[in-house]
């Protein structure tokens, strides 16, 4: 019985791994880590967004999760997927970060702290301060996304 337990185990946790490992590209982890870490932060300021905008009724509760898991992924330390060498391959990232890192540091800097005051103004539950600084914290983004995002797949 143990063996069919261990035998089990070990298959779950090989199927199950798979799907968890899919999206990061073996010849550029870099680009991926970059990658998976936007697309976190898109998932999760996505469906505020669409509470604030009245596309889904407004529960604060679930607003102030959201938010506290946007400050959480936000924290992640992303700037190690900047590498030198790492402009090169699949990347939305402009070449230009490289030549700027301490301007996309900072504005890195200013998201953190936005997502940080987000969360806290959020746990209050007053849903007018709630949506300013769900603005404001946009503007964050904006601010990168403007100077060092490209709409299209560099190669």
């Amino acid at each position: 019985m143990k063996r069919q337990t261990l035998v089990s185990t070990v298959l779950a946790a090989t199927l199950l791994s798979g799907p968890s490992l899919a999206h990061i590209e073996q010849s550029e982890p870099l680009q991926s880590l970059r990658q998976s870490y936007f697309a976190l932060l898109g998932m999760t300021f996505g469906p505020m967004g669409d509470m604030v905008k009245g596309k889904i009724e407004w529960d604060n509760a679930r607003f102030a999760g959201w938010a506290a898991d946007l400050n959480h992924a936000a924290q992640f330390g992303v700037e190690r997927g900047f590498a030198p060498g790492s402009e090169k391959g699949m990347t939305r990232a402009r070449p230009n970060i490289w030549s700027n890192m301490d301007d996309f540091q900072s504005k890195l800097d200013d998201f953190r702290a936005a997502a940080a005051q987000l969360a806290e103004t959020a746990s209050e539950g007053d849903q007018g301060a709630s949506r300013d600084q769900f603005i404001a914290t946009g503007g964050t983004c904006k601010a990168c996304h403007d100077e060092y995002k490209s709409k299209d797949y560099l190669y």
